[in-house]
């Protein structure tokens, strides 16, 4: 328990001496009220405060994860072990505090409140921990004693369903056989004479047969197995706090449609390397992002994609609008030879649009609704 001493406490203080002792000397029984009723309130609030509050406090909500605008109602109780006098309790939900009036109560008596704790912005919002205080009306003299855990609340951001629209979509990007040439893959591209040190599995025995030489397979490296997904974390990189939530939503909706699809997932955000395995841990990761000013810029994506290992077949670049459309189409080409590229770029409101550079797909994006008919229009 903490005691607090308002700043107004001893002028409060000094106000009402000298209230009482004008007014006792010079028989002004108004004056000599008023200084009385200060320091009334004074002890008032020193017994107030130094009286030990006996309180079980629960702190309660439904959910531990929730979509944006979902209605979440958290739950607040109050248990007394003895009679108490009236308090106040606060407790911080999100960048708000909430102030909850708690009656006199009888022992064992239980005091119940609910609240609403916003849901309307991506993130992760706070609640608690629960903080009584006692003392006067005024607060010149009060405690303070915390009860209860925090409690966190992840906000995911808003998602559209891929799968629905088409399954197998991601897929009509990928599956186009490289010219890295390799042992150890699927798909045939010629014979050669066998070397020392190749894998003799590999071996065409008829073929070996027919010719009298040892002739093995050569086959390409199809990087069939893995999508990334880039997003820019740099401040400068979105021109509004809306155009960075629809950026966020749209690698989460991507991301997230690879992983229900059981296929293997590289989540870069900025210079971090999201390890999520699992839909709800995606979004949780998704729910933490921040801006960053140091962060991987629109611009730096392809150099980021290009640091990863050369498993992928397909990366979604996403960003913002203030990098031009120039710079995203010079520098995608920085990603390994045989990737294919799809570069987001996310303005809301803006109208959809699809250019075709080579191997690179530059988009335009204005609503999340728009996802589904994007890659439609880049598959064609």
């Amino acid at each position: 328990m903490r005691v607090k001493v308002s700043p107004l406490a001893p002028g409060a203080g000094a106000v009402g001496l000298v209230a009482v002792l004008g007014g006792w000397w010079a028989g002004w029984a108004e004056m000599a009220a008023i200084g009385l009723g200060c320091l009334l309130l004074l002890v008032a609030g020193l017994v107030m405060s130094a009286t030990r509050a006996r309180y079980r406090v629960t702190l309660e909500m439904p959910e531990e994860r929730v979509s944006v605008g979902q209605r979440v109602v958290a739950r607040l109780e109050v248990v007394t072990t003895r009679r108490s006098l009236a308090s106040r309790a606060e407790l911080p939900v999100g960048g708000r505090t909430v102030t909850v009036w708690l009656p006199s109560l009888r022992p064992h008596a239980r005091h119940t409140e609910l609240f609403a704790v916003p849901t309307d912005h991506r993130g992760v919002v706070t609640v608690g921990p629960v903080r009584v205080r006692r003392g006067d009306p005024f607060g010149l003299v009060s405690s303070d004693r915390s009860f209860a855990q925090a409690l966190e609340l992840l906000v995911h951001p808003r998602v559209v369903a891929l799968a629905s629209a088409r399954p197998g979509l991601l897929r009509d990007l990928e599956g186009q056989a490289t010219r890295d040439l390799s042992s150890s893959d699927l798909s045939f591209h010629a014979l050669r004479e066998y070397v020392p040190g190749d894998d003799r599995r590999m071996i065409h025995w008829r073929t070996s047969a027919r010719t009298g030489t040892l002739m093995v397979r050569q086959v390409e490296d199809t990087r069939r197995t893995r999508t990334t997904v880039a997003l820019a974390t740099g401040t400068d990189d979105y021109a509004d706090a809306d155009e960075l939530e629809l950026a966020v939503s749209v690698a989460a909706s991507l991301a997230l449609h690879v992983l229900r699809d059981e296929r293997e997932l590289t989540f870069l955000a900025g210079p971090r390397r999201l390890g999520a395995l699992t839909p709800s841990s995606l979004l949780d990761e998704c729910a933490r992002l921040l801006l960053d000013p140091s962060g991987t810029s629109t611009a730096d994506l392809p150099h980021r994609v290009a640091a990863e290992p050369a498993t992928s077949s397909v990366a979604f670049l996403v960003g913002g609008s203030t990098v031009s459309a120039d710079v995203r189409r010079a520098t995608a080409r920085h990603v390994p030879a045989g990737l294919r590229v799809v570069a987001v770029s996310c303005a809301e409101g803006a109208s959809m649009e699809v250019r075709q550079d080579g191997p690179t797909s530059l988009t335009t994006l204005g609503a999340l609704d728009d996802l589904p008919r994007l890659l439609h229009r880049v598959v064609a």
